[in-house]
């Protein structure tokens, strides 16, 4: 098949056969020698492509390659022999469906949440058994942000739908909505009178499967925050207004995704917050005063994982006890076993989030991906609906008890057909995954969104970036639909709806006492002004540090040259341009230049590696659209010879933290790639770090690892 980046010269949508266009494409690509990377002071080098990986593509490659029935503005630039900018620096203004069949705010719902949860993916030899890429590696180490990634994806995913069906049961439970639960009363009971129960459940199961305007009939959608989980009527949503349709609070939002994911943040924080108040003992009963207090970059500032146990120290100390641990032969031991079961616990918790967007994505499928995976589910429960008509159900009863005494006394016979398997085979786990069999060839919403992301390297047109904007969302309800609201059987008046999700106009009172508040809160106290103090100092000493970093930068120090430019100047935060697609500014061994991607098709000439492929350069001219290769780039890589990306911080984490307390700015990170010679390249002091590393992993026949 054709590397993503390979333009179709028939000038048709139909692409050519797959075999024929691989075997050309591979015949474009040429083995070169490559040149050994020289040290940082060394002269401009420039490394040279090798032949494509020799590997079988992903279903997701097929998919973004091929023809697709409903069209897109990125599907239809391919027939472009150039880089298409489908509106890069548009912010979403005026911008045309991307991707046929799937409307512009999901897209970039998707790529949102695509940035916060990928940052670091290896080449591996061949597709996984499931078909598709971006598996999470087993050799995946535990960290505190992968843990809080996969826990917001854990909300936004099972958390928010389990709370949507518990509020759809509520309105079944509460007769608010007779006609309905008068329906669903009579079905259950007349099942039961037939004592076809469970026959009965598994066809309502495949019916919600195979027929997806069923769902909407038998449950009717209604805005989340306005449903009352308790009595199923209608409520004043928790944010104070209907902002959004599908969050729990209902806060509003400037784009579509926003709010939920905002509420998976503050949910982590929240937990966080009191694991440490109960290390802390932040409400001890022998002195329930709810004041506290708080105590500079990477080494000067305090280890933030250190807190919980530095805070427990000084609440035994304030209680008579020893802090002293080091007769403590418990503290070590407890800390490694509880790190050590946190790495299975955050797979477990990424794993539960992509069983759940699996599910959704087979009920509802987006294109490019098929529509008849729901016929498939749907068809499994069939033999099962028929023999539940003639099993009985002591002989479920009698098997279920059999079957659990056997698990439970068979111990050495299992571990010995365990053995055995791992003997004969070795990945054998691997297929019992619901994501290699019932549920094979269903993506997870990373693997959706790598695809269309493919889709438009494809065809030369890659997807902009998600939109953005500084200013809060405004403080006003979402339009919604009264009248199919209460025509869908929401008990309540549209009078009703309408106070419901409108902004409370406060009172004289509350807003002579808002204001107040809004008065001391500017004015503070004394321990205002100290913080304040305090914060003001340590600005200044992160800007002392940078300027330290620039004159050790200067004298040769590598990790000074990677902290050059990672803090924006007043004048870039003002005007903050979006790079792209073709050129990303960027910072190499400490130098000004830019990141370029050359999508192109072209054999190696000379010193310059093969098209596709990315490159530094420090001759910038200005435009930012050129996609012809300088004869001296800095170094240069085919995209064919990737083996690694990831993404790389500009500060260390603790640095990160105070900058961002300290300067309100953002920092500026980088990504390092890694060829497959080994050959390490690290770009630093890029604004657009997320846009590039997507466009990186959509380019080639690379099958991804997540790390």
């Amino acid at each position: 098949m054709p590397m993503p980046g390979y333009v179709f010269r028939d000038g048709g949508t139909t692409p050519p056969a797959v075999e024929d266009a691989d075997t050309a494409f591979r015949k474009r690509i040429t083995t070169a020698t490559t040149s050994t990377p020289t040290s940082h002071a060394s002269k401009p080098i420039t490394a040279t492509s090798a032949a494509p990986l020799g590997q079988n593509t992903t279903t997701s490659h097929q998919l973004a390659t091929g023809h697709h029935e409903i069209e897109g503005a990125a599907q239809r630039a391919g027939k472009e022999d150039r880089t298409t900018n489908l509106g890069w620096q548009a912010n979403a203004v005026g911008v045309d469906t991307l991707v046929g069949g799937l409307p512009n705010d999901d897209l970039w719902t998707l790529m949102r949440r695509f940035n916060k949860q990928m940052y670091h993916v290896k080449a591996v030899p061949r597709p996984p058994p499931g078909g598709l890429d971006l598996v999470v590696a087993k050799e995946d180490d535990f960290s505190p942000d992968k843990l809080r990634a996969n826990l917001e994806r854990l909300y936004m995913t099972v958390i928010v739908g389990l709370i949507a069906f518990g509020k759809h049961i509520a309105r079944l439970r509460s007769w608010r909505e007779p006609r309905r639960t008068a329906g669903f009363a009579a079905a259950y009971f007349l099942a039961w009178i037939l004592n076809v129960v469970v026959p009965f459940m598994l066809a309502f199961v495949i019916v919600l499967i195979t027929v997806p305007e069923s769902r909407d009939f038998l449950f009717p959608p209604a805005p989340l925050a306005l449903v009352d989980h308790k009595t199923g009527g209608v409520q004043k949503p928790k944010a104070g207004v209907l902002g959004s349709t599908d969050s729990v609070t209902g806060a509003p939002e400037k784009y579509k995704g926003e709010a939920v994911e905002q509420e998976a943040s503050n949910m982590v924080s929240g937990i966080a917050s009191v694991a440490i108040s109960s290390a802390a003992g932040r409400h001890d009963q022998a002195n329930p005063d709810p004041e506290g207090g708080s105590k500079t970059l990477d080494k000067g500032a305090p280890d933030p994982t250190n807190l919980a146990t530095s805070v427990a120290d000084a609440q035994s100390s304030a209680q008579g006890g020893n802090p002293e641990h080091a007769h403590d032969k418990t503290k070590q031991p407890m800390e490694e076993a509880v790190w050590a079961k946190m790495r299975p616990a955050m797979h477990g918790v990424g794993q539960a989030a992509d069983t759940w967007e699996r599910v959704a994505n087979a009920l509802s499928p987006t294109p490019p991906f098929s529509q008849n995976k729901r016929l498939q589910l749907g068809a499994i429960f069939v033999p099962i609906m028929l023999l539940s008509l003639f099993v009985k159900a002591q002989w479920v009863v009698r098997g279920t008890t059999f079957f659990t005494g056997f698990a439970f006394f068979s111990d050495p016979l299992m571990q010995r057909g365990i053995h055995f398997l791992n003997e004969k085979i070795p990945n054998w786990p691997e297929y019992l995954d619901l994501g290699n069999t019932l549920l094979k060839g269903v993506p997870t919403n990373a693997q959706l969104t790598i695809t269309l992301l493919r889709i438009g390297e494809a065809n030369r047109a890659p997807l902009p970036p998600p939109p953005s904007s500084s200013h809060p969302p405004p403080d006003k309800p979402v339009g919604v639909d009264k009248t199919a609201i209460t025509d869908n059987g929401l008990d309540a008046s549209h009078s009703e709806i309408e106070d419901a999700i409108t902004v409370d106009k406060p009172t004289g009172g509350e807003e002579a006492a808002h204001a107040e508040a809004e008065g001391k809160k500017k004015k503070g106290g004394f321990g205002a002004k100290v913080m304040s103090a305090f914060k003001h100092t340590t600005a200044g000493g992160v800007e002392t540090k940078l300027t330290l970093d620039s004159a050790k930068a200067a004298l040769g120090s590598r990790h000074a040259k990677d902290k050059l430019g990672v803090l924006p100047t007043k004048a870039e935060m003002k005007e903050k341009p979006t790079e792209g697609p073709v050129e990303f500014k960027a910072r190499y061994d400490g130098r000004k230049g830019a990141v370029y991607v050359d999508s192109s098709v072209s054999p190696p000439s000379g010193r310059r590696p093969a098209s596709p492929c990315v490159y530094f350069t420090t001759h910038l001219d200005g435009h930012e659209h050129v996609e012809s290769m300088p004869h001296d780039p800095t170094w240069a890589v085919a995209i064919a010879d990737l083996a690694e990306i990831k993404k790389v911080g500009g500060l260390g984490w603790k640095g990160k933290l105070v900058v961002g307390w300290a300067t309100n700015r953002e920092v500026k990170d980088g990504i390092e790639i890694v060829t497959r010679q080994g050959q390490k390249y690290r770009a630093m002091a890029i604004a657009e770090r997320d846009e590039l590393f997507n466009r990186l992993v959509a380019m080639g026949q690379q099958v991804w690892e997540s790390y």
